[in-house]
């Protein structure tokens, strides 16, 4: 058998541990009909070593079967005698894939060690070549029109697609500008329009399950047409979108919500550090030219910023844990080799749309609950006894208690340690013992948060 096939098993015994052996008496299903490796001869005869790891088995090539591989190549062989307890696999190549070490090959040979799809079938491409570039006419009946708001996207300098957009306007008070609250768009591209149950197109997209992103290349979900294009709120077009408006207090409390299928026109494509540089520094140089670059929505810009201290305030009250995660970013250099490894800055714009993506979630649960929608909801426990004992005594180590009155602290008590560390130099290693000490999210049927 072969990592990740299904097999039926009879128990023969026990192993010295006391754990269940077996034997294997039927192979149900095979994980695998084709597996990447280099190819190799000895005395004549082809193999090929696959490249994962967890696939032990050298797969022989049939005599005059090799596809004109040549040795150290990658290919992809299409097995057609599988493994027993007395002869090895055996099959034909049907793919020289490339040379070891060629820039890239990593990319293909992962797209084929994990079976991720990449080639569309016929009957996708027939789909997608019958849609129109541009929204057509008969799509915008019944939509709510919006395209006279200033809506943006705010995503990172290598984004290829733009799935949300968000736009923010106050409501007026007596005492000042933002002192009734706000107004929060939140538009997400309208898939579904385009793609109908049932269709090609909804069947690959299920085969696919989502959008898969290597450094310098993506295999979308969706053909291009639509993923780059009609699925993508790019700037000055118009496009389909649902949209999430929400009512949101000078306290941080969304009062109210509302969905509807909307038509949107994005006024500009925005990016993280452009944003954080109107909003963090701007008394800058750059800052005054980013006004003047985007002046007609940088007033909603300060808006959704004012709105995202109070809603981030909110959550502080509620006692929302905020951790600070690094992530890091690869550089290429020549030949597509790994030059270098930065880490990359989570500034505030990254921050604020988070929250505004928050609010619909919290909105669109709220729906869900309301109408008895069945839904998976994202559920997060607090932590086991064993590992909170591990984690008071890890931050007794470091002269930190974690509220002493209690046996349970509440996600509060995880936060306002957090707060009280947050300027020391160990701050990091005190954050990566409460996360560790957090159970994994599971997903549920229940909402149980």
């Amino acid at each position: 058998v072969f990592d990740g096939d299904r097999a039926l098993a009879r128990v023969s015994g026990l192993d010295r541990r006391g754990r269940r052996e077996g034997v294997i008496v039927e192979v149900i299903s095979r994980a695998h009909e084709t597996i990447v490796g280099r190819y190799f001869e000895e005395s004549g005869i082809g193999f090929v070593v696959p490249d994962n790891p967890k696939i032990q088995q050298e797969v022989l090539v049939t005599p005059g079967r090799n596809n004109s591989a040549k040795i150290g190549q990658f290919v992809e062989v299409k097995i057609t005698h599988w493994p027993t307890p007395r002869f090895q696999p055996q099959g034909d190549v049907v793919e020289v894939v490339g040379n070891y070490m060629a820039p890239g090959m990593e990319i293909d040979v992962a797209l084929r060690t994990y079976d991720i799809p990449h080639v569309w079938p016929e009957a996708v491409l027939k789909e997608a070549a019958k849609l129109k570039p541009e929204v057509e006419e008969k799509d915008k009946e019944h939509r709510v029109d919006l395209r006279h708001l200033p809506f943006v996207t705010i995503d990172g300098e290598d984004a290829r697609d733009f799935d949300d957009a968000v736009y923010c306007e106050a409501k007026p008070g007596k005492l000042r500008l933002f002192s009734g609250g706000w107004k929060l768009y939140v538009a997400i591209a309208d898939v579904s329009s385009y793609v109908k149950i049932g269709s090609a197109l909804d069947a690959e997209s299920q085969v696919r399950g989502n959008s898969v992103y290597f450094p310098e290349r993506v295999v979308p979900m969706l053909p291009e047409q639509l993923s780059n294009g009609l699925c993508s709120l790019n700037p000055h077009v118009d496009r389909l979108a649902m949209v999430c408006e929400m009512t949101i207090s000078k306290t941080g409390e969304m009062t109210d919500y509302v969905f509807y299928e909307g038509i949107i026109h994005s006024h500009a494509r925005l990016t993280y550090n452009k944003v954080s540089t109107i909003l963090e520094q701007p008394k800058t140089a750059e800052a005054k030219s980013l006004r003047g670059e985007y002046g007609d929505v940088v007033p909603h810009l300060k808006q959704l910023y004012a709105m995202y201290k109070v809603l981030l305030g909110a959550r502080h009250v509620r006692g929302a844990i905020d951790f600070e995660t690094q992530e890091t970013r690869i550089i290429f250099g020549s030949e597509r080799k790994i030059a270098e490894i930065r880490p990359t800055t989570r500034n505030d714009a990254h921050k604020l749309i988070e929250e505004c993506m928050l609010a619909a979630n919290v909105a669109t649960a709220q729906f869900l609950k309301k109408h008895e929608i069945p839904a998976l909801y994202r559920v997060h426990d607090g932590p086991r006894r064993e590992r909170l004992e591990k984690l008071r005594a890890f931050l007794r180590e470091l002269g930190l208690t974690l509220h002493k009155s209690k046996e349970d602290p509440t996600p509060k008590d995880h936060q306002a340690m957090l707060e009280t560390v947050r300027e020391r130099p160990d701050y990091h290693l005190s954050q990566t013992g409460m996360l560790r000490s957090l159970r994994q999210a599971v997903y549920s049927s229940a909402s149980n948060g």
